[in-house]
């Protein structure tokens, strides 16, 4: 029976948090529509941060992020579009003095499709031919510890404040001196979740036998998506993150609300506003992350996404009557006809 149960698909039934996206969302749906009766539009979030195409719901550009960030709290980063030459990529790596590894990442992208850690120029050469988006090469962070803070700001006040944070356990396995990785995959009720992709990321490694008690990181990809565990530390917020975070977003001219995903060395350094950087700034479009800690419930994720979808809308209509436009319907429907199809061109660059 114990077995039975470790299949991945009574994992997935009894953990709500594998569930598809639209399993959770759905029961959003009629909160969604009184936002959309307020705002008198169904494209309210284009309005939440003037700085960011379609406010980062959908369809920003990382690029254009990366132009908003202030240069010293973000990787290094190199820009490049679809179809540029393998030799052109490598040329930029060496005229900016690159060290490997790299992070490759499309330039629109979410839930970590088309995210790739380059250990070698092969693998950065392979990462541009097979690009059907434009992309960029990010220096890797080598920070031990991840964290997604949610922020927000209403318009009309000058403190800004922090409703969620989470913490980011990447995927990983325990030796014991006996299995395979391969096995030791298997066995763990996580990292089963994930089999397939592991075993093409880790093909060259499957057969090795981990030490006994040896920690074997098989995602270094703090992503939900990749199998990092989400753990709910929101009980860290205080004045000083607080502080910290907001003169941070500050410095970001027309953002009120979204996520820092931050890589960073010690919270107690991070509350000062040291040793970290911003590897990815989300609008609009930010999940409260914090709702996946296995601890809670969906009753939980659905109450935090309207919650958050709240102050959303209460941040779009404040802009909206500073001069800040919705889109007409005709546009609207063109930018979730554009995102659907860079998502097929983010799963052809995921595969």
């Amino acid at each position: 029976m114990r077995k039975l149960f470790h299949h991945p698909f009574f994992i997935r039934l009894f953990n709500w948090e594998y569930w598809p996206f639209e399993a959770v969302y759905v029961w959003t749906l009629p909160a969604l529509a009184f936002f959309w009766l307020r705002a008198r539009s169904f494209f309210f979030f284009t309005a939440s941060n003037p700085c960011i195409k379609n406010g980062g719901l959908i369809g920003e550009s990382k690029k254009d992020i990366h132009e908003i960030l202030p240069k010293d709290a973000y990787p290094r980063t190199l820009h490049f579009q679809v179809g540029t030459s393998a030799q052109k990529v490598l040329e930029g790596v060496e005229a900016g003095r690159f060290s490997l590894p790299l992070v490759g990442k499309p330039d629109i992208g979410g839930r970590g499709r088309g995210v790739k850690i380059l250990r070698s120029l092969e693998e950065v050469i392979a990462y541009t031919k097979k690009a059907t988006l434009d992309f960029h090469l990010q220096e890797y962070v080598d920070y031990p510890l991840e964290v997604g803070i949610f922020y927000h700001r209403f318009p009309n006040e000058e403190q800004g404040r922090l409703t969620g944070i989470v913490s980011k356990q990447f995927l990983t396995v325990r030796g014991n001196g006996k299995d395979s990785l391969h096995t030791l995959i298997k066995k763990d009720k996580r990292s089963i979740m994930y089999l397939s992709s592991l075993e093409t990321i880790h093909r060259e490694h499957l057969s090795s036998v981990p030490a006994n008690g040896e920690e074997v990181v098989l995602s270094e990809i703090g992503n939900h998506a990749r199998g990092s565990k989400f753990l709910d530390r929101s009980a860290w917020i205080d004045q000083e993150l607080t502080a910290t975070i907001d003169k941070l977003s500050k410095r970001i001219e027309g953002f009120y609300f979204g996520r820092f995903d931050i890589r960073y060395n010690s919270l107690e350094e991070l509350k000062r506003g040291e040793k970290f950087s911003v590897i990815e700034l989300n609008g609009a479009g930010a999940e409260p992350t914090h709702m996946y800690d296995p601890d809670h419930s969906v009753f939980f994720a659905v109450r935090e996404i309207i919650r958050h979808w709240n102050i959303l809308e209460k941040i779009s209509r404040m802009n909206h009557k500073r001069g800040v436009p919705y889109p007409s319907f005709r546009e609207g429907v063109k930018i979730f006809t554009q995102d659907k199809e860079d998502s097929r061109k983010l799963l052809e660059m995921s595969e």
